[in-house]
């Protein structure tokens, strides 16, 4: 990875904050871009794409954070956060950083962060990239809801890691993954050897708090939300995520007034040219 990626804390009110981040190679007035990654891991799944975006010559600072929960962050307030408050602990990482206004990538949970936060601090957000977002109808969301995200605690007997393991594995093979059957198997690759430990150890680090982000995820109303969005958006359609994340792009798209979407293919890296592209503009 040609790239110097550097990590840092910043505090908020619940403890410090993770973040990894590049900065600019030299002085630019351009807008950081804050990257919120997908549950249930950490934005140490983001290294790839920050690396790819630099590689397309966008010159804007990034930011990678931790959600409250997840990876080295701190954990969350409350038992049932809801993703309202997760939204708002953008706005304080923002402050903490003396960062006013940023532009916003989010990937499934930080997808559905990223909407909240653009209706509730409209200031604070340039441009937006939306990457895999959709609403389950509500019997899905139901089954998601009661199975998807158990709590989890450290089990005398080592059961917990072995849990971990098969759960961040199996969501390679399904969707959703608990659904083990021939009508909800995906076609996608499973992760490298040493991708799928770092994403292992990722979710044992937060393994009494994931749950909170992606259960705040499941429960929110994106079509509710996005028409109150009036930052300039795109909706990827990206060969990196589920048909059923791809096919909902065209329709999330269409709540957001001036929204398109982006089909791109080549993985992550045609993901990030079409952010550099979007972003450059």
């Amino acid at each position: 990875m040609d790239m110097m990626i550097e990590r840092g804390f910043v505090r908020v009110r619940e403890g410090l904050i993770h973040y990894r981040a590049r900065s600019p190679e030299a002085d630019t007035v351009a807008r950081p871009l804050y990257l919120m990654h997908p549950s249930p891991a950490s934005a140490r799944g983001l290294e790839p794409l920050m690396a790819a975006i630099h590689g397309h010559g966008l010159k804007q600072r990034l930011i990678a954070p931790d959600t409250l929960g997840n990876g080295d962050s701190a954990p969350p307030e409350g038992e049932t956060p809801d993703i309202a408050y997760f939204a708002d602990s953008v706005r304080r990482v923002l402050d903490g950083l003396k960062i006013d206004k940023a532009d916003i990538y989010g990937a499934h949970t930080g997808a559905r962060t990223a909407a909240e936060f653009a209706v509730i601090a409209p200031d604070r957000v340039g441009k937006i990239v939306f990457d895999g977002i959709v609403e389950y109808d509500d019997a899905l969301k139901r089954q998601i809801l009661d199975n998807y995200a158990p709590e989890v605690k450290p089990d005398e007997f080592g059961r917990h890691l072995i849990w971990a393991f098969n759960f961040v594995r199996d969501q390679a093979f399904h969707f959703p993954y608990f659904m083990r059957d021939p009508g909800h198997r995906l076609s996608g690759r499973m992760r490298a050897t040493g991708q799928l430990h770092e994403h292992v150890v990722d979710v044992l680090k937060g393994l009494t708090t994931y749950h909170k982000p992606y259960l705040a995820a499941f429960r929110y109303e994106p079509t509710k939300r996005l028409p109150l969005v009036q930052a300039p958006s795109i909706f990827l359609a990206a060969d990196t995520e589920p048909p059923h994340l791809r096919a909902a792009a065209a329709g999330m798209a269409a709540l957001v007034p001036g929204a398109r979407v982006v089909e791109t293919t080549n993985g992550v890296s045609g993901k990030a040219a079409a952010i550099a592209a979007f972003l450059a503009n």
